[in-house]
Formats: C-alpha cells, sequence, structure tokens
C-alpha cells in the first residue's frame, strides 16, 4: 500500500505493509494513490501533518524497514536522537557499539528507507558540516530548522 502526502519539504510517498510502515521518500511526478484508504497510512499522514506544524516530536507508529542486523541496529540509534537534537557518524557508531564504523554508518544512513520517522536528518559531520541526505542538504537543513524552531 502507498499513500502521497504533501509537506513543506516536497511530496512524500509512505509506504505500509499491514504490520507497519516499509518506506518514506520524496518523490517528483503526478500523485497517484493505489488502493483503498488504510488506518495505517492515514495515522501516518496525521503525524507528519503534526510533526511539519510543530506539534509532534515523537512518532508513534509501527515501522517495519528491511535491511541487515548492522543496518537496523544503526536507524534504531537514530530514533534515540532526541527531537531538534543532532549526533555525527561518530556517536551512532559508538551507540552501536563499534566506534570504527563511522563509514559503515554512514552506508546504513544512506539505506534508511523510512527518513523522518526514522530521523537521519539528525546525523551531521563531526565538524557540524551537513553531510549526505536522501532528500538533498536543502531539505536535510529545512527538517533540522524546523525542529530547531519548535525544540
Amino acid at each position: 500500500m502507498k499513500e502521497y502526502f504533501y509537506s513543506p519539504v516536497g511530496k512524500i510517498c509512505i509506504e505500509a505493509e499491514e504490520d507497519g510502515i516499509t518506506a518514506l521518500y520524496l518523490e517528483d511526478g503526478p500523485v497517484k494513490n493505489d488502493g483503498p484508504d488504510h488506518p495505517l497510512l492515514r495515522k501516518a499522514g496525521k503525524e507528519l501533518e503534526e510533526y511539519f506544524a510543530g506539534k509532534r516530536k515523537n512518532f508513534d507508529l509501527p515501522l517495519k524497514p528491511a535491511g541487515t542486523e548492522f543496518q537496523k541496529a544503526v536507524w534504531k540509534a537514530l530514533r534515540e536522537i532526541p527531537y531538534g537534537e543532532t549526533r555525527c557518524y561518530l556517536d551512532i557508531a559508538k551507540a552501536v557499539a563499534n566506534p570504527k564504523a563511522c563509514r559503515a554508518v554512514g552506508g546504513a544512513n544512506h539505506q534508511n528507507p523510512i527518513m523522518i520517522f526514522i530521523p537521519c536528518h539528525r546525523v551531521i559531520g563531526k565538524d557540524g558540516s551537513l553531510t549526505g541526505f536522501g532528500g538533498g542538504i536543502a531539505v536535510k537543513w529545512a527538517l533540522l530548522e524546523l525542529e530547531r524552531k519548535y525544540r
């Protein structure tokens, strides 16, 4: 199942199975919602709307990202970064008990299938620079600014 939502950073596509959200990404092109309205997708859209309005700091959705055990550990660590805060790749590597795995953490970040709900935008360079992001650096900056504004 998939559903499209408009947001301040562009058109967002959310994909789900019956028991969890499997993907969230920005997409260009025409909006074509497929299939019947689904309560989980409706709830995800409502939570996104609240997030962009500064009314939601944590998401309460079942997430079901596909990935390796290492990637899942990294994504779990990303979900523990508080709203409005950032961490560097080394911080995440330490959080998954592998301080030498900064590059692997970057790779897991890049493969995150559920951006925003799994807040990979909160990971920045050690020097404070904005680093790669699947939605683009401008979107990453916009998400961080949104969170700073409503922190």
